[in-house]
């Protein structure tokens, strides 16, 4: 379930804090009864009779049981729950959404965040009259509105204490736009405190004044830093304000601010220029005469998947299929394992080889897969694929002989097929071959489940350059993160892919529609664009396949924007 937590905090340092950390996702097994919410703020401002809301939670201290040993050592003003009491818990189970109030965030990262932002706001930021909200922040430690106020205390020194409530959060533009709601809400929150407060210190006064009695009273030099009234210790705010459900109003309030801001601000998908490849697609289809798009789909007969045909509909020569569990299990029974993703890929060939295999695939170079079963060959084509934009890929999934590099820089090959010998003079392709268990004699397959008895063996033409592509390593690097799921890295590839098109697209002008350029001027150009010598291969390759929408357009603006071009010297009917 998704939970944010409400966290309320009180310092030890004479100034508690009262804080929520907004938003906090984490996972939570406990419900309690169904949570709704309605009306305005004010209706939460009414007292709470009793505590059958809330529901009591155990708390996890970032630091574990230390952390947790620490609370023993804490003064009353420091505590913003009562023995016994580790916190409360609302369940909002129509957007399956927690609401937690606790003396400490359960997260380790949230603790440290809060903490700081804990320090700042009742420290160095303040704003002026030390009274009121402010802003503050990073996108390192998180972006912070701080609103700070005292609250009337006979024992404190000056009469008074000072308290701050922090909005902690991630995204600086969410929390700056919501800054005129949670300011309104939370001064709410605060009269409303400070007026019982304000009452309570009122009447201690007037029952014993705290200003005559410390005249009248000597003070140990070395006590004075520390000195309160009567030296008593620091109060809590439920002492300060007579209401012992303070707190568990508090929970009430934050939890309202939470879910009101939140469905105040919705966010809408505004749709940008295509990418790349939608542009690539949009060339490939064909347009009748009525002006109808063909589409073109294979009829795959059950025979042929026995035979070793894959039944993978990302593929454009296949039909669009959609299959049962059942039916996925089936096939894959017939046809063996095929590799689903790079990731899989990646897991099953081991780092070395994944490696050499991606960074020939994203510098032009052809690679070659061999292999008996047609549907683990075209698994690995289809998984390099994701490597480069669609119009960098040209691939033959299965062939019995050798094609060109200029017709594919992807080939798939039956098992036993010849390298022609002018290939072995170039160092310009790498081979993957696919050995099936009943052609090895390995009886033991380490920890590859899911491939047992396979034998995988790469042979390229020529070692590699000891630094890769750039954009290989932030590849590499995301499937590595086992945080990702497969979704979010084929987004994060996609937008990794557009990020280094549109150097590309920068470059193509530079050198294609512009005019010449010296070397030390296309240089200048790439340490601008942040790539290295490492990244020319993939830079100019990856220009081959821009769609040809953007290179006529690049090509026509310079054209127009050139005073020396054809259009403007020649004329267009003598050609003079």
């Amino acid at each position: 379930m998704l939970t944010r937590e409400v966290k309320i905090d009180v310092g030890a340092d004479q100034r508690p804090t009262i804080y929520f950390a907004w938003p906090y996702l984490e996972t939570s097994s406990q419900r309690s009864g169904q949570f709704s919410f309605y009306g305005s703020l004010d209706h939460w401002l009414r007292p709470v009779r009793t505590l059958q809301g809330p529901t009591p939670v155990t708390p996890q201290s970032p630091g574990g049981l230390s952390a947790l040993g620490k609370t023993t050592e804490m003064c009353e003003a420091c505590k913003s729950m009562t023995a016994g009491q580790p916190g409360f818990i609302s369940n909002d189970h129509e957007v399956k959404i927690s609401y937690v109030s606790s003396q400490y965030p359960c997260h380790p990262e949230i603790f440290s965040m809060v903490r700081q932002a804990c320090v700042r706001s009742l420290s160095c930021e303040v704003c002026p009259g030390r009274e009121g909200p402010i802003f503050f922040g990073d996108d390192e430690r998180g972006h912070v509105l701080s609103h700070t106020f005292f609250v009337k205390d006979s024992h404190a020194r000056g009469f008074q204490r000072w308290y701050s409530i922090i909005v902690v959060m991630r995204d600086k533009v969410f929390l700056l736009n919501s800054w005129p709601f949670l300011v309104k809400h939370l001064r709410i929150i605060i009269d409303q405190v400070q007026q019982k407060a304000l009452k309570v210190y009122d009447s201690e006064q007037t029952e014993c004044p705290q200003r005559a009695l410390r005249l009248s009273s000597s003070v140990n030099p070395r006590d004075f830093l520390r000195h309160r009234g009567m030296n008593k210790p620091a109060r809590s705010l439920i002492e300060l304000t007579h209401d012992k459900n303070l707190f568990p109003q508090f929970h009430l309030w934050f939890t309202w601010i939470l879910k009101a801001g939140g469905n105040r601000m919705t966010e809408r998908l505004l749709e940008g220029p295509p990418t790349e490849d939608t542009v690539i697609d949009m060339e490939k289809q064909e347009e009748t005469e009525e002006g109808f798009i063909k589409v073109f789909t294979t009829k795959v007969e059950v025979s042929k998947v026995a035979e070793g045909a894959t039944l993978d509909a990302s593929h454009p020569d296949s039909a669009p299929r959609k299959h049962e569990e059942d039916e996925n299990a089936e096939v894959h029974a017939l046809v063996g394992p095929v590799f689903k993703n790079l990731r899989h890929l990646l897991r099953v060939l081991t780092y070395e080889k994944f490696h050499v295999l991606a960074h020939h695939a994203m510098i032009g170079n052809q690679v070659i897969v061999r292999g008996s079963q047609k549907a683990l060959v075209r698994s690995v084509i289809e998984a390099l694929e994701n490597l480069l934009p669609k119009g960098c890929c040209s691939s033959v999934t299965w062939s019995n002989t050798y094609q060109e590099s200029f017709k594919c820089n992807f080939l798939g090959l039956e098992a036993g097929t010849e390298i022609p010998p002018h290939l072995n003079e170039t160092d310009m392709y790498a081979v993957l071959d696919i050995i099936p268990p009943e052609e090895t004699e390995l009886l033991d397959s380490g920890n590859n489940y899911d491939f047992p008895g396979y034998l995988f063996t790469l042979v390229d033409g020529t070692a590699l350059p000891n630094l890769c592509p750039v954009l290989l390593t932030k590849m590499e690097q995301a499937m590595a993160q086992c945080k990702f799921t497969n979704e979010v890295l084929d987004c994060a590839l996609a937008t990794m892919k557009e990020q280094w098109m549109n150097k590309v697209k920068v470059l193509f002008k530079f050198s294609r529609a512009s005019g010449n350029h010296s070397p030390e001027e296309t240089q200048k150009l790439l340490r601008v664009l942040t790539t290295g010598p490492q990244d020319e291969p993939l830079l100019r390759f990856w220009m081959t396949g821009l769609s040809i929408r953007y290179k006529n357009h690049a090509l026509e603006s310079s054209f127009t924007q050139s005073g020396d071009s054809y259009y403007e010297v020649c004329d267009l009917n003598t050609g003079q």
